[in-house]
């Protein structure tokens, strides 16, 4: 990410942060009537503490200095969370440049997460990289989204697959909802991986071939590790409900375990079952 384009980022952020938050929420009388929903740049200065010039400046995504402190200031008044909070250091103190970009290599699944993936019968179960690439995955994953195995290794990005495979847009009830996960674990990555050209590439190939990515690029928030409820419309199962919870797998390979855990007292695990009864791929799916 080039200087120019990372300070068009923060730009953004800080707009879309800004909008989220209510005078209310905020401590601010709410006052007349507000042409855009939101804090005002003046009162968002107000909060933080600095002059209204500086942070109009720094919202526009001109080059000035910022310290850690003002930043504490700015997050606070903009009521970010702690990954939120990560992300626009990232983005106003260029904080992952200094982070060595891994090599483009094919990760390794471990025999212990093997192990586990084989383990998590029934929980469908998704293994990515920094890039969202899907890497591995178990066979209730294969029966409830699709058989990856099937896919050229090119095309198992988990964000062009929400995007581009029916199955994906036909299987959440939500599926904005849906993507809205994902989306914000790709821009916790976004902003830890400043330097990488390789994101503002993806995102402007996923803006020309995809009009619906950028509104809700532009609305998704900042997690490395949100916890979701989800609801699916099986073509063979029917209903089937899951809580999604991601984990960081500790390695140099930055992967991610994305698991759907079948909803306590639902039907969901006992159609799991009945899904793998028939014949399946094998149960622990590495990419090639």
């Amino acid at each position: 990410m080039n200087q120019q384009t990372r300070l068009q980022a923060l730009s953004a952020f800080l707009k879309a942060q800004r909008a989220k938050v209510s005078p209310e929420a905020a401590g601010l009388p709410a006052g007349g009537r507000r042409r855009t929903p939101g804090l005002r740049r003046e009162e968002v200065a107000q909060l933080a503490g600095v002059s209204p010039t500086w942070y109009t400046w720094l919202e526009q995504g001109r080059d000035i200095r910022a310290s850690s402190s003002v930043l504490d200031c700015v997050a606070a008044a903009l009521k970010l969370t702690a990954d939120e909070r990560k992300y626009l250091f990232s983005l106003a103190l260029e904080t992952g440049a200094g982070m060595t970009v891994l090599k483009e290599e094919q990760p390794e699944i471990s025999p212990s997460l093997r192990t586990i993936l084989q383990e998590l019968r029934n929980c469908p179960t998704i293994i990515s990289d920094r890039r969202c690439h899907i890497v591995g995955w178990n066979q209730a994953a294969s029966h409830v989204f699709l058989d990856f195995e099937q896919l050229p290794h090119e095309q198992r990005n988990m964000i062009r697959l929400l995007f581009t495979r029916k199955e994906f847009r036909s299987l959440a009830v939500n599926w904005e909802h849906f993507v809205s996960g994902f989306l914000s674990i790709f821009r916790a990555y976004y902003g830890q991986y400043v330097e990488d050209e390789w994101y503002e590439q993806f995102l402007g190939e996923m803006r020309e071939h995809h009009p619906d990515f950028q509104p809700l690029w532009e609305q998704s928030r900042v997690s490395s590790a949100p916890e979701v409820l989800i609801e699916f419309r099986h073509a063979k199962a029917g209903k089937m409900l899951f809580h999604l919870t991601s984990l960081q797998v500790q390695g140099e390979s930055d992967l991610r375990c994305s698991v759907y855990t079948p909803v306590p007292d639902s039907s969901t695990e006992a159609k799991i079952n009945r899904l793998m009864e028939h014949k399946a791929p094998p149960s622990v799916s590495p990419a090639d």
